[in-house]
Formats: C-alpha cells, sequence, structure tokens
C-alpha cells in the first residue's frame, strides 16, 4: 500500500513561485523548488520540485517535474518523477506518467496511464475543499 501524501507541496521548504490567473507564459521553464500555475501556459517545462496547475489554469505542452497536481486542462503529457495527483477538475488531453497516480472522480483523461511502480493508479473522491 502506497503511503500517499496529499497536498505534497506543503512540505516545500523554499518559497513557491506564482504565475497568476491573468499570465500567459509562452516559451521553455526549467527550474527548482514549488511552482504553482494559475494562468496560462504554451510550452514544456522541467522542473526540479513540485509542480500545480491551478482549476481554471491552461497548459498545452510537456509538464515534467517530481511531483505534479493538476486540477485544470492540459493539452500534453504529464511527467512525474514520483507523484501525479488528477483533481475531479482537470481534464487532460495526453499522457500521465509517474510513480504513484491518484485521479479523483470527475477528472477526464484521454491518453495513456503509466504508473512505473507497477502498481495500479488510486482512485479517490475529493473532500475537501481547495
Amino acid at each position: 500500500m502506497l503511503n500517499f501524501r496529499r497536498r505534497f507541496q506543503d512540505n516545500g521548504a523554499n518559497s513557491t513561485t506564482y504565475i497568476a490567473a491573468s499570465a500567459k507564459f509562452v516559451g521553455s521553464l526549467t527550474g527548482q523548488g514549488a511552482y504553482v500555475f494559475c494562468g496560462s501556459v504554451e510550452g514544456d517545462c522541467d522542473i526540479n520540485g513540485p509542480l500545480t496547475l491551478a482549476e481554471g489554469g491552461r497548459w498545452k505542452g510537456t509538464m515534467k517535474a517530481v511531483d505534479i497536481v493538476v486540477a485544470g486542462t492540459v493539452e500534453g503529457d504529464v511527467i512525474a518523477k514520483q507523484r501525479v495527483e488528477i483533481a475531479g477538475t482537470a481534464r487532460i488531453n495526453g499522457s500521465l506518467s509517474g510513480n504513484s497516480i491518484a485521479v479523483a472522480e470527475g477528472a477526464i483523461i484521454e491518453g495513456a496511464i503509466t504508473v512505473t511502480s507497477g502498481e495500479a493508479p488510486i482512485k479517490f473522491q475529493e473532500k475537501r475543499q481547495a
């Protein structure tokens, strides 16, 4: 049984980088630390830390990070070195890959799901408010 600790971003020792809902980012992004995207992104990223795409956020491209939470819309692949959490508000048109994957009821995923640990994806009901 996986000890899947939700809200893994709460553990961050460094400050979090936020991209506002009104912002649009175009290009490639690499970095370290926690990132939260509330706006629109067109491009790929490779983040050494947790990455969150908030509800209402849009991403077109490949997302790579240590841990990833998706509550918005993604057109592209989601690749985590460790954990992926898909909220019930998420819409993904692309593949998911991670050591462990949790998918909330209501999420729409159009693509392959690969759990690199060999475990089955975890399904859950969202019980707490954002």
